[in-house]
């Protein structure tokens, strides 16, 4: 299939489905399993962001002004409309992205488990009230949207990650302008479609696709009053300045280098089952994958023989073939890219317990980007590549001589994303956790991503702001405080004088 033979995408702004009227090129869509273009989709330029923004103020004052219930009620109704084409969407996400089908059924089942959750809006946006903080005098918190928000998102969860966002935000009775990954922008059309059929205030959600010059634009424009972004860690932190200088609310979610610690008292069968899903699952290119595998003691003898095997007798192959463990990775610049960080670790050092740079198979066409799963054995703690976020299908295993040695390897990285330990010992798992310098960790869980309930809550560098993704936190993003103090003299019961027993500032 050719580029010309490809539709090409639109945007989706005030309600409607409409052509990049300003857009600076397009970019090939490419499934990574096979190499064919699959779409078209277009840079837009900042006249077709300033269209979205302009819509998004426009609904802002309409949809606040519908109730919270009704709010919930469309969010309901979004739940309903995901569900039907779940396995739709699973499909584009693996077309796109190539991660399993087995991978993005769980992806779009976290994507509507975001939805569930924010249609407790009538319950989590509630303010507070306290009476008589003087004598006839009331005080109470109240809720309010904070206006348009936007959100930059990865290419990696095509479905789930931008749902982190959309559906808080609109459920407080904000506005929203999404920006897909370029690489990934199908997944969202689905979704767009859906919001579409809702027949939701013209404007109240916009989809704009584009580059590096529409986020740029996004920081930027006056009209867009918070950000929420998910990528790179350096990308992450130039988004926290760039917004927070021009006066936006932000949150930047950047890299990780996660690591899985195994006690010598771990259960192997389920420890490895761990392990292999949290290192090579969407082929590594998680943020929440773990790729440092710490072994305390008398553990790596015990685990690496069955870490091995299993390892070695992954199916590497085209994700929508239900028998595949391992897909390929976004791109063939990311395989040569993942094939030159292990080469260099293994220069470092480094013994390759299992090679995955050449896999064989003959479903494995030259233009997929495959890449099969890596161990990398008696790494330093102090490598390069225990340092990098190599984002791929890579283990790298490095020991350790006690509990507390390996909490040291595990706070020593810059990024503080998430962690898992493997161990039936209570008093072990208490002092990792309480020591630990990671926002989310795992005990005897290789993936510790958190349910939609509760905050996704990286530390350091793999996060700058100060409220994270969906859970309350989300409610706190999207919205702003308003406090009320009031009287009422016609009550009859007096008049107590505020000021005297409480000076304020």
């Amino acid at each position: 299939m050719t580029a010309t033979a490809t539709r090409l995408l639109e945007n989706y702004i005030a309600g409607r489905w409409m052509p990049a009227a300003a857009a600076t090129g397009e970019q090939e869509v490419v499934n990574p399993a096979t190499g064919e273009v699959l779409a078209r989709v277009p840079l837009s330029g900042s006249a077709d962001l300033d269209d979205a923004v302009t819509a998004a103020r426009g609904a802002l004052a309409e949809w606040r002004a519908v109730s919270t219930i009704a709010r919930a009620r469309k969010l309901f109704e979004l739940r309903e409309r995901l569900v039907a084409r779940g396995e739709e969407l699973a499909r584009s996400v693996t077309t796109e992205m190539g991660k399993t089908i087995a991978d993005a059924r769980a992806e779009v089942a976290r994507m509507i488990e975001m939805v569930e959750c924010a249609c407790a809006i009538p319950t989590t946006m509630q303010g507070r009230i306290l009476e008589d903080v003087s004598r006839n005098i009331d005080l109470e918190t109240v809720r309010q949207p904070v206006g348009v928000c936007a959100a930059i998102v990865p290419f990696n969860f095509p479905a789930m990650v931008p749902f982190w966002f959309l559906p808080f935000a609109i459920a407080c009775g904000n506005t929203f302008v999404l920006k897909p990954s370029e690489q990934v922008p199908m997944t969202q059309q689905i979704a767009f479609e859906e919001l579409d059929a809702l027949e939701l205030p013209s404007g109240v959600v916009n989809l704009v696709n584009g580059g590096r010059e529409l986020v740029e634009g996004m920081l930027d424009h006056p009209g867009i009053d918070a950000v929420s972004f998910v990528g790179s860690a350096p990308v992450a932190k130039l988004v926290y300045e760039r917004a927070a200088k021009s006066g936006k609310r932000v949150q930047a979610l950047g890299g990780a280098k996660n690591h899985m610690v195994v006690m010598p008292d771990a259960v192997i069968e389920p420890t490895v089952d761990g392990v292999i899903g949290s290192a090579f699952g969407a082929a590594g290119q998680r943020c929440m994958a773990g790729s440092v595998l710490v072994t305390v003691g008398e553990a790596h003898e015990r685990v690496m023989p069955a870490l091995v095997a299993a390892t070695e007798a992954l199916t590497v192959g085209d994700g929508l073939q239900e028998r595949t463990d391992v897909g390929p990775v976004i791109s063939c610049a990311a395989r040569d890219r993942i094939v030159g960080c292990i080469e260099r670790a293994l220069a470092d050092g480094a013994r390759a317990a299992v090679d995955g740079r050449a896999p064989a198979g003959d479903e494995l066409g030259s233009g997929g980007a495959f890449i099969a799963p890596t161990i990398l054995d008696d790494v330093a703690p102090d490598a390069p590549i225990i340092g990098e976020e190599v984002f791929g299908p890579v283990l790298s295993v490095v020991r350790a001589g006690s509990l507390d040695e390996a909490i040291d390897i595990v706070s020593a990285s810059r990024f503080g994303n998430g962690v898992s330990i493997f161990t039936e010992s209570g008093a072990s798992v208490r002092r990792f956790r309480h020591e630990v310098q990671v926002g989310m960790i795992g005990v005897n869980i290789g993936v510790a991503a958190p349910a939609a309930f509760f905050p996704f809550s990286g530390w350091k560098e793999s996060f700058l702001g100060d409220l994270h993704a969906h859970g309350p936190d989300a409610i706190e993003f999207y919205t702003r405080k308003k406090t009320v103090t009031s009287r009422y003299y016609s009550s009859g019961q007096g008049s107590g004088s505020y000021f005297v027993e409480h000076a304020g500032g």
